[in-house]
């Protein structure tokens, strides 16, 4: 089977932007399917946090990498092109189309372009750099940083010290720039590529947010929480709308400031999913509502 007449429609854009409900719109417009590219709804125990689509829009669409793996999984970029890339090997033999969506940027790049192999560190650069962290806190290592890589800097989790420390260990392993390993195209895939992104204006796109946070409450963010206290220290874990209500629980913050902390932190994670797909000027931008314009550019590109 060739795929030089397959089309993956890939649409991106920052959370609560809209893209699940239009993803579904599309999907049955072109009689497809849809490939999730979020690195935490992956997760089966990981389901109000992420705003999973619902058990109604999930049958409306198949969806896949849903809930397909568990929390003790370490599920990587790595693996999700490897099983990105079979699924639409198999997914092409019944669909002109496929849709990709999600706002985990390092997975869409996966498995458009393929990653970099990023180097070995050894343990001493870990130690030191772990040391480091707990003798100087987070704001040296980040710091540092900006300065080494700042275009990593712009989009990494700055709450998050793994992440953080993970560009300083590659760049004092190599002496090369972490981003240089996450960008850039690596590898032509078979088949053709049409990239939308969503966007709304900032206001909009902020009280969105918020009342998506609020919604997450009355849903019972809380408690699904509460049941995942045993694998806090987990790296799928140290995400928005978790560890903040691990603070809660915790009795470090009130459930106000858990909650106002966490409307805080989409916003920062919106802006930095926003400057990332920015850098790629493959990415025709469109408002959510635009679904018919949507639809016009993605035939206009496709490959009959």
């Amino acid at each position: 089977m060739t795929l030089k007449n397959k089309n993956l429609v890939c649409i991106v854009g920052p959370t609560a932007v809209g893209k699940t409900k239009l993803c579904i719109d599309i999907a049955q417009e072109l009689n497809s399917e849809i490939i999730s590219a979020d690195s935490r709804q992956v997760y089966q125990e990981m389901s109000i946090g992420t705003a999973k689509p619902t058990p109604e829009e999930l049958a409306r669409v198949k969806h896949h990498f849903i809930g397909t793996h568990i929390i003790q999984d370490d599920f990587s970029a790595g693996q999700y092109e490897k099983e990105g890339l079979e699924l639409l090997t198999e997914l092409f033999k019944n669909y002109e189309t496929v849709i990709l969506t999600g706002g985990s940027g390092l997975y869409i790049n996966a498995l458009l372009h393929g990653l970099s192999d990023i180097p070995e560190v050894t343990d001493g650069i870990r130690e030191g750099l772990n040391q480091r962290l707990q003798s100087h806190g987070l704001a040296s290592i980040l710091e540092e940083l900006e300065q080494v890589d700042p275009e990593y800097y712009a989009v990494v989790d700055k709450a998050n010290p793994h992440r953080v420390l993970r560009g300083l260990e590659v760049f004092q392993a190599t002496g090369q720039k972490f981003s240089g390993y996450r960008v850039g195209k690596i590898v032509d895939r078979p088949f053709n590529i049409v990239k939308i992104g969503l966007e709304r204006p900032r206001e909009e796109l902020y009280e969105r947010i918020n009342k998506r946070v609020d919604i997450m409450i009355e849903m019972g963010l809380v408690d699904e929480v509460k049941k995942l206290i045993g694998f806090k220290h987990m790296q799928a874990l140290q995400t928005v709308g978790y560890k903040e209500i691990f603070d809660y629980l915790d009795g470090d913050l009130t459930l106000e400031e858990a909650i106002d902390l966490v409307k805080r932190n989409s916003r920062r994670y919106a802006k930095r999913q926003l400057t990332w797909f920015k850098r790629d000027d493959e990415i025709k931008w469109f408002h959510p509502d635009n679904k018919n314009d949507i639809l016009t550019y993605i035939r206009s590109k496709s490959i009959n």
